[in-house]
Parts: structure tokens; C-alpha cells; sequence
């Protein structure tokens, strides 16, 4: 599931009469599957594909971001398991690297949009919509999601972190997503609000 754009913030209104029976309707689903391992790096934004039941940002090559600087697509010639989840390489050379040191090159926020974590919704994520922060990578849901978030980097990533730690690790992603859907955190703006914000923002320059 991508949230792009706004899309977190803009569809709580019409997802909310919704979002409670996801979690029984989808109870059997690949995708409940996919985001909920059983290791520590619950939940995350996986899928299955192939062979493999939990492929992360659907096998984008998280190593590729560090050492090229750009989104590379991984294959699964060059695959590794890390708790659970599956990774996927460009090349065995970045397979090497991730198999070193792997919490090096994991997304944050399990690669969910990072937006969305700021209202404590794992939700979306486009491996090509991305930025380093202090040598961390973290994934949005479009540009209009990174365009919202950057407002204001320094607060949105403590409110990011927040809910991360407190709410979001550890959980079940369908669950938690249903649960901010519907009662949304006291900072919550719509998605139109959110554009017109970044409208703003962008006319002052």
C-alpha cells in the first residue's frame, strides 16, 4: 500500500468509517503478512514477491542510497535475510556490505513514509522518494509528503520519533494504522491544510 502526495493526512477522513474492520477483513491477507515479522524490525514496509514473503521496499537496494546516492532497484540474484526481511542488491558487492554491518543501511521507521509516522500511521513509502538525515535514510510517500515533513525537519522528526518509540515499533501495522485513522494525534492536519502550507511556504521564496 503507497501513500502518496498528502495522501496520509487526506484520506484519514474518508478511510476512518473504514479503517476499524481492516484489520479483521485483512487478518488473512499476504500483505498483514508481509508488514508484521516476527523479529525486531516490526513492523516494516514489505511485500511479497516471488519467493520471498517479505521483500523490503520491494527490493529497492538500501545500500545503493549510501554509496550512489540514488534509488537503485535490487534483483533477487543478490538477496539477504536480516530478521526476517528480505533485502535485495544491485550487486554482490552491496550484498557483502549489508551482510557487514546491516543496521548501517536499514531504512528508519521500517521504511514506512516518514510523514506518516509523524501522525503515528505506518502507512506508504516510495523507495524513490527519499533523504539522508545525519547519515540515516528515510523513505516518504511522494514529494508532497517530503514536501510537508521538510516545513520543519528539527520538529517533525522529534514528533517522528515520538510515536515511533512509543506507539508504532513493535506494533502491528494494520492495527496502528486503524487506530490513527480514527483518533488522530492533537497536531493532525488534513491534507489540504498540509498543501497549503508547503503552497505558502514555496510563494515566500
Amino acid at each position: 500500500m503507497t501513500a502518496s502526495a498528502f495522501s496520509v493526512p487526506l484520506r484519514l477522513s474518508r478511510l476512518a468509517a473504514i479503517a476499524l474492520l481492516a484489520p479483521a477483513v485483512l487478518s488473512g491477507c499476504t500483505a498483514m503478512s508481509a508488514q508484521n515479522p516476527s523479529g525486531k524490525l516490526k513492523p516494516v514496509n514489505a511485500v511479497a514477491d516471488g519467493g520471498d514473503e517479505r521483500v523490503m521496499l520491494k527490493g529497492a537496494d538500501v545500500v545503493a542510497y549510501f554509496t550512489q546516492g540514488r534509488y537503485v532497484q535490487g534483483t533477487p540474484q543478490f538477496r539477504s535475510v536480516h530478521e526476517g526481511v528480505t533485502f535485495r542488491f544491485a550487486s554482490a558487492e552491496h550484498k557483502a556490505a549489508f551482510d557487514a554491518a546491516p543496521q548501517k543501511y536499514l531504512p528508519q521507521y521500517g521504511g514506512f513514509c516518514t510523514n506518516g509516522i509523524v501522525y503515528g500511521i505506518p502507512w506508504g513509502g516510495d523507495a524513490d522518494t527519499w533523504r539522508m538525515i545525519d547519515g540515516k535514510l528515510y523513505i516518504f510517500g511522494g514529494r508532497g509528503s517530503q514536501d510537508a515533513f521538510e516545513l520543519d525537519v528539527p520538529g517533525n522528526m522529534k514528533l517522528a520519533e515520538k510515536y515511533w518509540a512509543e506507539e508504532v515499533s513493535g506494533s502491528n501495522s494494520f492495527w496502528q494504522r486503524s487506530k490513527r485513522l480514527v483518533f488522530k494525534v492533537p497536531h493532525y492536519k488534513s491534507g489540504d491544510e498540509l498543501a497549503k502550507a508547503v503552497a505558502d511556504a514555496k510563494a515566500r521564496k
